[in-house]
């Protein structure tokens, strides 16, 4: 993306003084603009489709057309949008099911201001932002609930050494040139590693990356 280029935001929450306040967090980053506004699921879905925003903020719990089945409507009607998700409940299940639906990110009401702003820019430019509380939280559970006949090494095995390490920096919330970067390699041959690991994962995602890093512990 250009380093010039606002990011377009639609801000999708059903307390009007909380998006008030956010319109005017944003609006106050040079690269950020707050193009529309929705009250309700349903509505947010209506207003992305008709403005293309590059990103839509939206909360879980909302009247009519709830965050989670308005996370879904948005991945089909508008793909290229990335959805970040800011909500007051810090629970593995509603992580567990942003990832799943397709969402980019996922923060804390109550850390709304410069970790939403790493967030917005993280989630624009390719990332997937979660908190490294969150990541420990899936990680656990997803240890704790494995299975005794599961072999995660195996699947593992199947991923050169740095394939792992580029899946690895992913689900940290690395962008593909920031992971060149790190590895000095090119961004190219980043991309190759990535497609080539999620080719053999049987991975279509970077949510579903992110949920397989923590599953296997490629994120500590």
């Amino acid at each position: 993306m250009s380093d010039d280029r606002q990011i377009r935001i639609v801000l999708a929450d059903d307390h009007a003084v909380l998006r008030a306040g956010l319109r005017v967090l944003l609006n106050a980053e040079p690269d950020m603009v707050v193009v529309g506004e929705a009250g309700d699921g349903e509505s947010c879905v209506a207003i992305a489709v008709k403005l293309q925003p590059d990103l839509v903020l939206l909360d879980i719990n909302m009247p009519h057309t709830n965050g989670l089945e308005a996370l879904a409507e948005l991945r089909h009607k508008v793909p290229h949008s990335r959805v970040l998700i800011l909500t007051m409940h810090d629970d593995a299940v509603y992580l567990r099911q942003v990832l799943a639906a397709g969402g980019a990110g996922y923060v804390l009401k109550e850390a709304a201001d410069s970790e939403l702003l790493t967030a917005i820019r993280t989630v624009y430019n390719g990332g997937v932002f979660l908190h490294p509380s969150h990541a420990h939280i899936l990680l656990e559970q997803a240890i704790n609930s494995a299975p005794a006949v599961a072999t995660p090494d195996s699947q593992l095995s199947n991923l050169s050494d740095r394939e792992q390490e580029v899946i690895r920096l992913i689900a940290l919330g690395h962008t593909n040139k920031e992971i060149a970067e790190i590895l000095h390699l090119s961004v190219k041959t980043v991309e190759t590693y990535k497609a080539r690991g999620m080719e053999k994962l049987n991975i279509t995602t970077r949510s579903a990356l992110v949920r397989f890093a923590l599953k296997h512990g490629l994120v500590d």
